[in-house]
């Protein structure tokens, strides 16, 4: 089952670290509206970001300029409970993909955000007590609803994303997973070939491998950075960065990188790497010092 309904812009804002920036509202605007300017109109969030603020000050810029909604997709996602210091009632984190929560969750995220309905609903992570037949319910009462349009997963293995397409007579259209040269397994455990497969495009969060690549002193970050500043002087690159988005976007999947800055200065470097073609030899480089050793 092919997917194909859903357009996402090449590059996706990321908000996870919002309640981090400490930005006021007109601040927060001119970040969203910045993004947007610079043709950046997906937006990705969850529901426990920010300990379940980011959704809300992301909604105060919404329910303050509502146009700015039909400029944008938004992406949330759903299905993980951190534990909760001096509640008894969630004393650990688990997870929860249950029918119940999953459109409870959705409709929460609906309020915060201040729209009528999400463009894409994503399960966070893979639970082991996962129900498929809830989770299509789920999806089918939303979609019903018109709250939200389309939905994927996040971080799945490709037989668990096999296990919900299968209970769908409509296709999942992502599944959002870690992609980086320190973090390489989805390339290597199916996950990216069945995207190819299947004709959907990967979202990858942490790209620069949480800052690593550009200040890890770890063996493994050094080798795979004193490549990517030999790369950097070969294409006269702006920074290592966009070293590492050109890697990224490399592989055929054609996966769409999350952006998550609010610096402006930051964010126009990230989109200018679509402009960087390596060279088979030099991608290789790259996983060659990631690897620690040659193709065979």
């Amino acid at each position: 089952m092919v997917s194909t309904s859903l357009k996402l812009s090449e590059f996706i804002a990321g908000f996870w670290r919002l309640a981090d920036w400490q930005t006021t509202l007109p601040e927060r605007r001119e970040i969203i509206e910045t993004y947007l300017s610079l043709g950046v109109s997906s937006m990705d969030h969850a529901d426990i970001y920010g300990q379940y603020q980011c959704e809300r000050l992301f909604g105060d810029v919404l329910r303050e300029a509502p146009a700015l909604r039909q400029q944008m997709e938004i992406i949330s996602k759903c299905g993980i409970k951190p534990a909760i210091v001096g509640n008894p009632d969630r004393y650990v984190n688990h997870y929860d993909t249950g029918r119940d929560h999953i459109i409870s969750s959705a409709e929460q995220s609906l309020r915060n955000l201040g729209t009528d309905y999400l463009d894409l609903l994503l399960i966070h992570r893979p639970d082991p007590l996962m129900n498929a037949d809830e989770m299509a319910e789920a999806f089918y009462a939303l979609r019903k609803a018109g709250k939200v349009r389309h939905f994927g997963v996040s971080n799945f293995t490709p037989s668990q994303f096999e296990l919900v397409q299968s209970r769908l007579d409509f296709a999942l259209e992502t599944n959002q997973v870690e992609l980086s040269p320190l973090a390489m397994q989805v390339m290597h455990d199916g996950t990216l070939d069945q995207c190819q497969r299947l004709g959907i495009r990967p979202m990858v969060w942490s790209c620069l491998a949480g800052g690593a690549l550009m200040s890890g002193t770890d063996e493994r970050a050094v080798r795979v950075r004193a490549v990517l500043t030999e790369i950097q002087e070969q294409t006269g690159a702006d920074d290592l960065s966009q070293l590492v988005y050109a890697w990224v976007r490399m592989h055929p999947s054609r996966p769409l990188p999350i952006i998550g800055s609010g610096n402006v200065e930051r964010i126009k470097s990230a989109l200018a790497s679509s402009h960087i073609v390596l060279s088979r030899q030099q991608w290789f480089s790259i996983w060659q010092a990631s690897m620690g050793h040659s193709v065979p």
